[in-house]
Parts: C-alpha cells; sequence; structure tokens
C-alpha cells in the first residue's frame, strides 16, 4: 500500500480522552508531519522504495457537524465559509486565493492529494451532503471547479501541486427521495427531468482544466444508456471506461468511493468480493479504496479472470501521479516550520474576509439591518447561539440568552429578552437524533422529507438549536420585528409559514462562519453582498415535488431563488 487517507484533526491544542483511533484523534501539526515524514522512511525501506501519498478530505472548512469520512474540523488549518459559502461570494479571484493557501498549508505537513472537491449538484435538497456542494447551478460549480484546480493543482500534477479526486461521478446530486448512496435506502440516482447532461457539465469543466483522478458514485443510475446501468457507477463499464474515458477524454486514474467491494457493493450484492473486484477493475477503476487484500487480485491473474497488463495499466496510471507530484525527489516536509504556515494570521485575513462576502442577507423589510450601536447610543442584544465576548466587541450590550443567569429555561421562559432592544439567534441544524447505523450521517429514511422547520421541530432525527419553540418565544418577547435570524444553511430548509421564522426583522443566511465575521455583517462594519448559492422553497411539498435532477422550482413553490440576496 502506498496511498493512505489521513482523518486526524489537526489543531493546536489536542483534547484527547481514551486510546487513539484512526479518525477522530487529535494531533498537533508537528505531530502530524513527523508522522507522514516518519512514514515515508518507512517506505522507502521496502523492496521498491515508493514513496507515499497521503490524501484527506476537505478540512478548511468552518463546519459545526464535521464528520469523519466525510470532511474534517479545520483545527488549526485556516478557517473558510463551507463550499456553498465560497459559491456564494461570487468571487473567483478570492476562491483562487483559497486554493493557493490550502495548498500551502497540506503541503506544509506532507498532505499532497485531496478527496474532493465535490461538483455535484444541489438540486436534491433533502441529501444531506448538500453541505458539502457548492451550488446547485452547473455553470457557477464549473467556473469554481476550474479555479481550484488552478490554484490547487495547476495546469499539470507537480512538484507543487495538491492533486484532486473530483467527485463523484457522474454526478451524485440526483439522489432518489433525497437518500444517500452509502445507504441501501439511497442507492438509486434517478432523472425524471433527463437532466443527466446538466450534471455532467462540472465534470467535463475538471477535466479540462487538467484533474488527474476521478471517484465515481456510489449511486446506480437508473434509465441511463450506460452498460451496466443497474449496479453501482464503478462497476459500470458504461460509466467508467465508455463515457468517461472515452466519451469525456479522461487520461487520468480512477478511484472508488471507500467500501465498494465489501460494503456498499450496490447492484452486485450477489456476487462474491472477487467477482466484485474483477468487475471494478475491468470497467476501468485503478484504485478500490477501503480495500486491502492484494493476494485476491493476484488470485484473479492467476485464474486468467484478470490479466497482468490490465494491472500494469493502472500500476502506471498511478505512479504517474506519485512521480510528478515530485515525492520520488522529495517526501519529506519540514516539521519544525510547519507551525508558522498553517492558520497563520496573514491566511486568517483573508479567510475572514471570504467568511463575511459569503453571509446572505435575506429578509430586511423593516430596515432595522444595519444595528449601530455606539457608545452614545449602546443597543441592548439578547443573543442566543452567540459568543457574549464577540458581541461585546462588536459594541453591544449583551444578555446571553443560553445562559442561566439570563433567566432562560429550555422550552419555557425568556422573560430578560422583554429587557433587549433587538434579538440575534443563530440557528444551527443537525442529524444527531439519527439512527447510529447512519455512519456518515443524514436524517432517518423516514424523515428525509423533513426540511420545513415545523417538520424539524417534531422530528426524532433532527435536531434545531435553538429549539423552534425556544426561538419563536424570544421573536414574541423581543417581538418579531426586532428578532434576527442567522440560519446555518447546512441543507436548503424551509422557512415554512407555520414555523413563523418568516415575521422575523432580519434573516441572514450562513454557510459556516464565526461569530466575529456575523456580527460585522449585523453591526453594518461589513454590507452583505452573498448570494444564494441554491434557490429555497416555501413549503415542504414543493421540496417533496421537485425534480431531484433539475435545478429550483416553478416560481410559485419558491421563497428565494438562486442568486437572491441583498445589502444596506
Amino acid at each position: 500500500m502506498t496511498r493512505f487517507i489521513f482523518r486526524n484533526p489537526v489543531v493546536e491544542f489536542p483534547l484527547n480522552e481514551g486510546p487513539a483511533g484512526r479518525s477522530g484523534y487529535q494531533i498537533t501539526v508537528k505531530q502530524a508531519a513527523q508522522y507522514m515524514n516518519t512514514m515515508q522512511t518507512m517506505a522507502e525501506s521496502t523492496v521498491h522504495g515508493i514513496p507515499l501519498l497521503f490524501k484527506s478530505n476537505a478540512r478548511n472548512h468552518l463546519d459545526p457537524n464535521s464528520k469523519a469520512g466525510i470532511n474534517v474540523s479545520n483545527g488549526a488549518f485556516s478557517a473558510w465559509p463551507k463550499e456553498a459559502g465560497l459559491a456564494a461570494t461570487r468571487d473567483m479571484a478570492l476562491i483562487k486565493q483559497f486554493a493557493q493557501i490550502m495548498n500551502k498549508e497540506w503541503h506544509a505537513i506532507g498532505l499532497r492529494s485531496m478527496y474532493g472537491y465535490m461538483v455535484d449538484l444541489a438540486t436534491e435538497p433533502r441529501w444531506h451532503r448538500i453541505h458539502e456542494t457548492f451550488s446547485e447551478d452547473a455553470e457557477l460549480t464549473s467556473d469554481i471547479i476550474r479555479t481550484l484546480i488552478s490554484g490547487l493543482q495547476g495546469e499539470q500534477v507537480s512538484s507543487n501541486s495538491i492533486a484532486l479526486t473530483i467527485k463523484h461521478f457522474p454526478g451524485g446530486g440526483p439522489q432518489e427521495n433525497g437518500g444517500d448512496p452509502h445507504y441501501d435506502f439511497g442507492k438509486n440516482q434517478t432523472y425524471p427531468g433527463d437532466n443527466f447532461a446538466y450534471h455532467l457539465k462540472p465534470f467535463k469543466a475538471a477535466i479540462e482544466a487538467g484533474a488527474g483522478s476521478m471517484m465515481p458514485s456510489y449511486g446506480i443510475p437508473l434509465g441511463q444508456n450506460l452498460q451496466a446501468n443497474d449496479v453501482g457507477m464503478s462497476f459500470s463499464k458504461g460509466v467508467v471506461s465508455d463515457l468517461l474515458r472515452e466519451q469525456m477524454h479522461f487520461k487520468g486514474y480512477v478511484n472508488t468511493d471507500t467500501g465498494i467491494i465489501t460494503r456498499t457493493p450496490w447492484g452486485v450484492e450477489d456476487k462474491t468480493e472477487a467477482e466484485r473486484v474483477a468487475m471494478t477493475i475491468a470497467a476501468g477503476s485503478d484504485v478500490l479504496s477501503g480495500f486491502k487484500d492484494a493476494s485476491m487480485i493476484v488470485q484473479l491473474v492467476e485464474k486468467n479472470l484478470l490479466s497482468e497488463s490490465r494491472i500494469d495499466q493502472s500500476v502506471v496510471r498511478l505512479l504517474i501521479e506519485q512521480f510528478q507530484l515530485g515525492l520520488f525527489e522529495n517526501a519529506y516536509v519540514d516539521a519544525d516550520r510547519a507551525d508558522k504556515i498553517l492558520g497563520n494570521a496573514e491566511f486568517q485575513a483573508v479567510a475572514d474576509y471570504a467568511q463575511r462576502k459569503s453571509i446572505v442577507l435575506l429578509a430586511n423589510p423593516q430596515h432595522i439591518l444595519p444595528l449601530v450601536s455606539s457608545a452614545e447610543k449602546p443597543l441592548t442584544l439578547y443573543t442566543m447561539g452567540i459568543n457574549v465576548k464577540a458581541a461585546q466587541a462588536a459594541g453591544f450590550k449583551v444578555i446571553a440568552g443560553d445562559s442561566a443567569t439570563a433567566g432562560f429555561v429550555e422550552g419555557g421562559t425568556h422573560s430578560s429578552a422583554k429587557q433587549a432592544d433587538y434579538a440575534l439567534i443563530r440557528v444551527l441544524v443537525d442529524n444527531r437524533g439519527a439512527a447510529p447505523n447512519l455512519f456518515v450521517g443524514g436524517a432517518d429514511p423516514d424523515e428525509l422529507n423533513f426540511l420545513a422547520f415545523s417538520d424539524m421541530a417534531k422530528a426524532k432525527s433532527w435536531h434545531v438549536s435553538p429549539s423552534l419553540s425556544d426561538i419563536q418565544q424570544v421573536m414574541q418577547d423581543v417581538s418579531a420585528q426586532k428578532t434576527i435570524l442567522a440560519i446555518n444553511f447546512r441543507q436548503p430548509f424551509v422557512l415554512d409559514a407555520a414555523s413563523g421564522l418568516q415575521q422575523a426583522g432580519g434573516i441572514l443566511a450562513t454557510f459556516g462562519v464565526s461569530d466575529a465575521a456575523l456580527l460585522d455583517v449585523i453591526s453594518g462594519k461589513f454590507k452583505p453582498q452573498g448570494k444564494l448559492p441554491f434557490a429555497l422553497a416555501n413549503s415542504a411539498e414543493a421540496i417533496i415535488d421537485q425534480q431531484p435532477d433539475v435545478p429550483g422550482y416553478p416560481e410559485k413553490d419558491t421563497l428565494y431563488p438562486f442568486g437572491y440576496g441583498l445589502s444596506y
């Protein structure tokens, strides 16, 4: 094995209890660099001395719900908005800076390749991995992936590159009923709007920009003219060889998603592991991620079920990248210097600007925003989900509504809210109540339709923080018109009429930002500039009725369209 997925969070001050685990155990910047250097030394001592390639999922984004195997908390890395937040800036020069900074930070500890970015389109809002996508719009996503490849990898993979594995070909957005393909109930991709070609556009852009690696989706492409079209993408010659390689002229290597041989063999459940291995290699895949039984491949060659020349083809494709990355010349990093690179003040200043620029002002009907508080006329702000010191630094007197000293009792009264001039509430949604077997996240399958706040508030597998009832109570005590909601749109949630959230005096959409960034926009120090990366429906029914392969909604079902965003 010469390729490894690095999953550990890299942080300034690790907080760990119990034995080290493969995913969640925190380590310092220096430890990460030392670990990779040590592994490279071990690799040098092997028969062929092939250097190792360490890959990672995204780890430069502010995410309150990071999940092992999906993305990693930013920790010591510079903290940027989530992917949809980058798209909301509509600023390709800024996104290029993001890519260049990320390149330097990953290089510093020895990370040289990424499982990403995802160019799946956000056309099915019930899919919980929308938070890793950039947009519902194919053109915007294409522009972004071209920019990221330019900044991270360059026109050609070289010793200056972070090599990307673009995923999930040919577009994992149109998930049937919003299910995730890590799970049996989400294994199908469906195209009722006959929009298959629309989802290919960002992949075409990535190939033209020089992407060196592709990862097929787990899903089964229902009804497409690809043979086979009743098996997961990695098992289909029609997807990997005919479409990707022949029609789209992709010359790099194909890296399967993790676990297709043992855990997610959709459409080939009745076959043995050996048969699955033979099938995916025959289809055109070069890396079987999450599979390590090399003896099985040797046996398949010995039984003439795979040719040695086909194995050689994959070996060449993989080694080319390791040569291009300069790993054979020098695979080591300066562990003592890494601390000075990750998350340094210069890098974080650019990331802070991106956070502010990503915030979208959705509603300000009475023009209460910006809230201007001064020493002469100080405003008292009742807050929930906001760091008190950050709010005070922005010039406000603060009543911390999620503190017992503020008279807060969950589901009870907020008497102290009546003493405030305005209320500011950060709203986060996650799936902490979901079944434990949903190992990469998402709602229970019978609650995938619950994207409206009124529905999520009553659901088992959804958690709204603060609770909807507490938000409503504050809106009553302070008045709805003087309540400002900052909602983290991990998915395109529905501000349904029954929730009352549309009555707020100010509504902002965030996609992974700090309290300081939010307060700069609230106070008018930074005028909102963000534009919605995906449309927001006005009802749960609109979500259910929409075609999962088609972006947006009919006008009658749209609360805020793609590209919407106000300013002061």
